[in-house]
Formats: structure tokens, C-alpha cells, sequence
């Protein structure tokens, strides 16, 4: 059986870029529970790396539409508010995200959110300095109690936009980039398989993302369709183009990103040839 909405909106999830070595995680799980004892709280990611929105995005992207909707969710990468940077409830596939309006909300989706309100409720004189926990947690328990979000924002038209960067590509080639390295060290590209699937028309390519003795000329299932330590290329569970080595971890040879030395934000490449003749 489904969860019920109402039992939905006692799920609250946090994305940070705190780590789990100070005590930052704990205060705001803490100050949650203090506000609303049955809150539910799923840890999403403390591992994004500071300050940096793109990412968390991603991460959250991939996460939220496996939660149920009423779902609220934290997020807490670059919180401040200022005079043109205002905290914002969004509300967007039934779901609640909490964050500031840096940007991030226009990476989350595909085109802009549903609804988005500018938070006006009364705050405590510390907020500025710790808005994930004396904001983003005040509103998240106000929404999982039942509260309405227009008794506490007030709505706006326009969230703000960050870019995100969208493959190149032409006739022979997609030119993407690695926007994720998971710790496997994997590489996940921007590369969507109806992209691919688009320019490609069944001819022959090549992913090159370093050195071109490295290019991968086929793609497979899943990792373990290649022997332990081969490299491999596939589309994965969120469509996206990943590169990967099988059992490629610390301990086992290293992981794609080390052993090719690729970063995120480095480009990947693919090219198209001829229909293939084998």
C-alpha cells in the first residue's frame, strides 16, 4: 500500500555539503526532532562537495522522484539569504524543496517549478548564521505538521536560473562532460541515452574521455558484463551515459576517475563513424 500524503510529509531529507566529521548534521537532525519528534529524516548526501550547487543538484535529482510525494527536502549547499538571494519553499511534482534561490532549483528540473514561495514567516536573531537550521528546518517541520507554505512565504514568479551545460553536438560527435564521480569512481556524464540514441542511427563510435588507447568502442548492460578491472561503458538506471571500471575501487586497481585521471567537469567525447560491419 502507498504511503498516505500525511504520512509522506513526516519524510524530511537532507543534502549538505557538511560531512559527517563535525557535529553540523547532528545539530539539524536534532533541531528537527526538538520541533517535530515524528519526523522521518533520510540522509540523501553530507558528501557534496562545498559550496557547489551544481552538484547537489544532481545528486537530488537523481534521488527525489523514488520518494513519495508530500516529500520535504533540505537542501542545504550554499544557504545564505541576501538582498538578491532570498530563501524559497518550491513546490514541484507533489514534492517540498527548502533551499536558498541561488540557482539550484533550476537545475533540479526539467524547466521551472511548479510553485515557489519566498519565506516570510518570523525567525530567531541567529538565523543568518546557520540558516540550515534555524530556517530551512523551521519551515520543513511548519509542512510536515500539515501547515500550508502560503502561511509561511509568500509566492513568486520566477526562481533564478544557473545554465546548465547541455551536450554539443553535430552530425559526427556529442561532446559532453563528467558532471559526477561517485565514490566508486565512476564517471556519469551529461550524455542522455535519446541522445545518443539520436546521432547515433546504429553507426559505429568511439567514447574517448583521455588518452585514446583508453576510448571505449562498445556499450554493455552493467558493469559486471566486462571481466573485473575492464573498463566499460553503459547507459544507467537514470539514462545517463556512466564510464566505469568493474570492481574498479580502492584495493582493486582504482576506480575510472583515477586510473584515466578525469575530473568532473572534464570532457567526454563521442564519435561517430560508419553503420558497423561485424
Amino acid at each position: 500500500m502507498l504511503p498516505s500524503l500525511r504520512s509522506a510529509m513526516s519524510i524530511i531529507t537532507l543534502t549538505t555539503d557538511m560531512g559527517l566529521r563535525d557535529h553540523y548534521v547532528a545539530t539539524v537532525k536534532g533541531a528537527i526532532w526538538t520541533q517535530y519528534p515524528e519526523a522521518r529524516i533520510v540522509d540523501i548526501s553530507h558528501g557534496i562537495k562545498p559550496f557547489d550547487s551544481a552538484q547537489a543538484a544532481f545528486v537530488l535529482r537523481q534521488a527525489y522522484p523514488e520518494f513519495p510525494r508530500g516529500t520535504i527536502h533540505i537542501i542545504g549547499v550554499n544557504p545564505e539569504a541576501d538582498g538578491q538571494t532570498p530563501h524559497l519553499v518550491v513546490r514541484h511534482d507533489g514534492h517540498y524543496f527548502i533551499g536558498a534561490d541561488n540557482g539550484i532549483f533550476s537545475l533540479l528540473f526539467e524547466g521551472m517549478p511548479h510553485e515557489a514561495f519566498e519565506l516570510t514567516m518570523k525567525l530567531d536573531n541567529d538565523h543568518a548564521a546557520f540558516p540550515t537550521r534555524s530556517v530551512f528546518v523551521k519551515a520543513a517541520c511548519h509542512l510536515a505538521r500539515g501547515g500550508t507554505v502560503d502561511v509561511i512565504g509568500r509566492k513568486v514568479v520566477r526562481v533564478k536560473e544557473l545554465i546548465g551545460f547541455k551536450p554539443a553536438v553535430d552530425p559526427t560527435s556529442i561532446r559532453g562532460k563528467v558532471v559526477y564521480i561517485d565514490s566508486y569512481g565512476n564517471l556519469v556524464t551529461n550524455v542522455r541515452k535519446q541522445l545518443f540514441d539520436d546521432v547515433c542511427k546504429g553507426r559505429s563510435f568511439r567514447i574517448g574521455f583521455g588518452h585514446r588507447a583508453d576510448d571505449i568502442l562498445n556499450l554493455h548492460g552493467s558493469y559486471g558484463d566486462v571481466p573485473q578491472g575492464e573498463r566499460v561503458a553503459f547507459f544507467n538506471a537514470t539514462g545517463l551515459l556512466e564510464i566505469a571500471v568493474n570492481k574498479g575501487v580502492e584495493g582493486f586497481g582504482g576506480g575510472a576517475a583515477r586510473l584515466f585521471g578525469v575530473h568532473q567537469e572534464d570532457t567526454v567525447r563521442i564519435e561517430f563513424g560508419e553503420r558497423s560491419r561485424n
